[in-house]
């Protein structure tokens, strides 16, 4: 039996919005955690971005910090920390000393891509070797380094050792897939822009999937963006910011996000419309009964363990109703 009855997350990557200075961002990222709280949202996750104008999500672990300080009790992780550009030394620091201060709040989602282009990511990169290739190394690192002091080395994060932060695998295509499930931790899949390979990276990870010390079963998470109004015409309406944000990301064009507007003809051509709804083609979008629905059709087909929801509303008061009427669904009212 496929459940609508489940856990919700949120995912931001923190963007900019049309007439904002960054600061203002990062008080709307703030503003959002303290709602979704309030709602009973599980965890709230920022991502990792850089060289990005329109996004200001590029020191994710000190925006992690500053969204702990601001919440009580939501657990608050990276959606993710992007281990080719760290050591996973630092990471651990950064992390057990979040974990130290806030306990049983602080979770590592991790990503094995830079998230940037080329050359950002080699002004990132700690070292000129393809550390993507190193990616089931460092997470193996990480989680020692959270472990117990007498399962490691010489070399220990302080604080850290014994802080057990949770580890989760986030993956775009089916790679980090048999990862999660070799090394049995949960497993997040970002069909909120690519969601090509989420069927078959469903599938690999739970025909795959070994018991661990950290978890038993698999566990799916599945990223979507939701956008979520009284209506289905208002929902359409608003939605038009999020083609906005992924024409952004087809033209390479460096725009906050933009206000709704009443239709986007015009503003793509067929090409870009096409590719711009295919990355964002796993959307939940209408109104309550709409979002309903299509959540039970996804569900019965996927029958994932948590949803992690993206949105990319213009109007903060809107998007934060959105997320409410997402709620509001999982718990069947």
């Amino acid at each position: 039996m496929s459940n609508i009855h489940i856990p919700v997350s949120v995912l931001n990557l923190a963007p900019i919005r049309k007439g904002q200075t960054p600061k203002e961002a990062i008080n709307s990222m703030v503003d959002l955690a303290q709602a979704t709280e309030e709602m009973g949202y599980k965890r709230y996750w920022i991502a990792e971005h850089h060289n990005s104008p329109t996004l200001v999500s590029s020191a994710t672990s000190i925006l992690i910090k500053h969204t702990l300080e601001h919440t009580s009790t939501i657990r608050v992780g990276s959606g993710g920390i992007m281990l080719p550009n760290h050591s996973p030394l630092v990471v651990a620091e950064q992390f057990g000393t979040m974990a130290t201060i806030y306990p049983d709040r602080v979770e590592l989602g991790l990503g094995r891509a830079p998230g940037t282009d080329m050359m950002t990511a080699n002004a990132l990169r700690r070292s000129k070797n393809d550390s993507v290739y190193t990616f089931p190394d460092d997470v193996q690192a990480l989680l020692t380094y959270f472990g117990p002091a007498e399962q490691q080395g010489y070399v220990k994060a302080y604080p850290g050792v014994g802080t057990n932060v949770p580890l989760y695998i986030l993956g775009s295509s089916t790679d980090s897939a048999y990862l999660a499930a070799k090394q049995g931790l949960p497993y997040v899949f970002a069909s909120h822009f690519a969601p090509r390979f989420m069927e078959e990276a469903i599938s690999i990870y739970r025909s795959r999937f070994q018991p661990s010390q950290y978890l038993d079963k698999p566990y799916m998470m599945i990223c979507l963006n939701v956008i979520a109004a009284e209506t289905d015409d208002e929902a359409s309406k608003l939605s038009t910011s999020m083609q906005q944000f992924f024409l952004n990301v087809v033209r390479g064009s460096q725009n906050p996000l933009q206000p709704p507007v009443d239709s986007m003809d015009g503003l793509w051509s067929p090409a870009e419309e096409e590719m711009a709804r295919s990355m964002s083609s796993v959307t939940l979008l209408g109104s309550k009964d709409s979002v309903k629905e299509q959540l039970t059709s996804f569900q019965e087909k996927y029958n994932v363990d948590e949803l992690m929801a993206v949105s990319y509303i213009y109007d903060p008061e809107k998007q934060k109703r959105s997320y409410e009427i997402l709620k509001e669904i999982v718990e069947g009212k």
